[in-house]
């Protein structure tokens, strides 16, 4: 491993260039000189029915789970591709452990489906009973109570005590139900002695002598303290002994949620970075990402993911005196295979005075996350939030981690820098830290006139000249602009005494005197000893 070299390069750049364009307009096609007079003549617009195998899947298999916002997306995709996607992704958002191969929440619910279908069945198939749905939607009840013949029964007291015969009823208890509460108890009744069980939505529902006149009375009852035709109508003579869950609203409002989709635990990014659907805002957050590569052993590559966003696309607020903005920032780094890889979260805080306020809007939020990652194809979801306004904006971005041989000249990425130094004890642990410096990065590769440009690099597998213990490579900085070479710089070994097999490249350039416009930096590497010669090169532009 060789130290960082960082020294300030006294670079002058002369001459300017300048570009035109040409704006094309198109006509307009007159509308109302191309229409059809016949409208029979003009094609049908008819949209493709779907396909046996995705109406099933819509109506059947994930009627009971998939929300109005997913259907609505599902029934507007156009070809079987998307809606293969769809179905993937649907399941993969309900995925409990994404790091496994196999999805559990859907090889679960397909094993609820055909329990359903085996015990509920009623000359209906059991998936579509009350009991097949509850069953299938939130699994199996904590403790069962069942009463399959009916028969007599004594009320518990919330039930207004007295004794009567019953229909054929089970009560299923939940502990718990995500969107619906604790302590969840579900009463089935089959009044039609079918095995076609019904959600009831009251107690009495199971009771057989209802109707029948002075048979199955309450207590208050036959004390005469109630009528039972008030019972049969609804109206609620033993309201004071009923738990809350029994209270007809409360009863309706259990069964309605009972009946809704569940939320979708394992939320998709928009969600987990602090949204309330997974529909993004009309004007999204702006947001630049960049990801670069650097050696660390044969099988392991140092991924740093930079996120950059402008202040200005940031709403600043007062908090303790002073002007602050604050960006949620999450990622999900997954392999080709879907299998996850990596997840970053973190908060980025701008704060200034209200003085300072103007100059920190033209500056920019940077955030970075290391992630050491085997060679192989990968995607990177990245949700950013701003969270004084709630307004987001997602990227989706696919990149291929290199694999370096350790007997070939290669590099790890270029990188332009807004910051770039030794780092010092302070440094250790933080973001932007690669090897001996600290790196922050210019995604935009924009850097206004008098702000030091920044280039960084590490060369690996270079060979080191035994008696002298430096680099027996040569190294160019060529500064062209529009195909004009402005500048050709070697680079100066003296110092160096590593004799290691990596060689980090580190320089500045200041751009006090250097006139705007766009400017491409390449860097030229030959190894005298194998006689390799690579080159790398990345474009940048200063402004006034």
């Amino acid at each position: 491993m060789s130290r960082s070299i960082l020294r300030l390069g006294r670079w002058v750049l002369l001459g300017a260039a300048l570009g035109s364009f040409t704006a094309v307009s198109a006509q307009k096609p007159d509308p109302k000189k191309d229409a059809n007079p016949n409208p029979m003549d003009n094609p049908r617009n008819v949209k493709p029915e779907l396909k046996e195998a995705y109406k099933k899947w819509i109506n059947q298999d994930v009627k009971y789970i998939i929300t109005k916002e997913e259907r609505r997306a599902f029934m507007a995709l156009v070809t079987d591709e998307e809606r293969e996607n769809f179905i993937e992704q649907f399941w993969r958002r309900r995925d409990p452990n994404p790091d496994t191969e196999e999805n559990e929440f859907r090889e679960e619910y397909y094993e609820r489906i055909a329990y359903a279908n085996e015990r509920f069945a009623s000359g209906i198939p059991g998936w579509m009973t009350d009991r097949g749905r509850i069953y299938i939607t939130w699994g199996k009840p904590d403790s069962v109570e069942s009463h399959p013949a009916g028969g007599s029964y004594d009320r518990p007291a919330y039930e207004g005590g007295g004794s009567t015969t019953t229909y054929p009823f089970e009560i299923w208890f939940y502990r718990h139900l995500d969107n619906v509460g604790d302590g969840i108890e579900i009463e089935f009744v089959d009044p039609t002695g079918t095995g076609e069980f019904r959600i009831a939505r009251n107690a009495d529902e199971k009771d057989a002598l209802r109707v029948v006149p002075g048979a199955g009375l309450t207590t208050n009852e036959m004390l005469g303290l109630g009528d039972k035709a008030d019972r049969i109508s609804g109206r609620l003579d033993n309201a004071n002994f009923r738990r809350e869950q029994d209270m007809p609203f409360r009863r309706l409002e259990i069964i309605n949620n009972l009946f809704t989709p569940p939320s979708v635990r394992y939320s998709d990014l928009q969600t987990i970075a602090g949204g309330d659907s997974g529909v993004l805002d009309s004007k999204p957050l702006d947001f630049d990402v960049r990801v670069d590569f650097f050696r660390q052993s044969d099988d392991r590559v140092i991924t740093t993911f930079t996120v950059q966003a402008n202040n200005r696309e940031l709403q600043f607020k007062e908090e303790g005196g002073l002007q602050t903005a604050r960006m949620n920032i999450f990622g999900r780094v997954t392999a080709v295979t879907g299998k996850r890889s990596g997840i970053f979260e973190d908060s980025v805080v701008s704060n200034a005075t209200v003085e300072e306020l103007s100059e920190l809007r033209d500056k920019k939020s940077v955030y970075q996350k290391a992630i050491a990652l085997t060679p192989g194809v990968y995607k990177v979801d990245v949700v950013v939030r701003d969270v004084n306004t709630g307004t987001r904006g997602i990227q989706n971005l696919g990149f291929t981690v290199p694999k370096y041989d350790d007997k070939k000249l290669s590099t790890s990425s270029l990188i332009l820098a807004s910051k770039l130094r030794s780092t010092t004890e302070r440094d250790i642990g933080q973001q932007f830290v690669i090897g001996n410096t600290k790196v922050i990065p210019n995604l935009s590769g924009i850097f206004k006139q008098g702000q030091d440009v920044g280039f960084y690099l590490q060369v690996y597998n270079a060979e080191i000249d035994q008696t002298t213990l430096r680099p027996a490579v040569d190294v160019d900085y060529i500064i062209t602009r529009g195909g004009k070479e402005m500048l050709r710089q070697p680079e100066d070994w003296t110092g160096m005494s590593d004799a290691g097999q990596r060689l980090t490249l580190a320089r500045i350039l200041p751009t006090a005197s250097v006139p705007a416009g766009d400017y491409e930096m390449k860097i030229v590497i030959r190894d005298r000893v194998s006689g390799q010669t690579i080159e790398t090169k990345s474009k940048f532009t200063v402004v006034q």
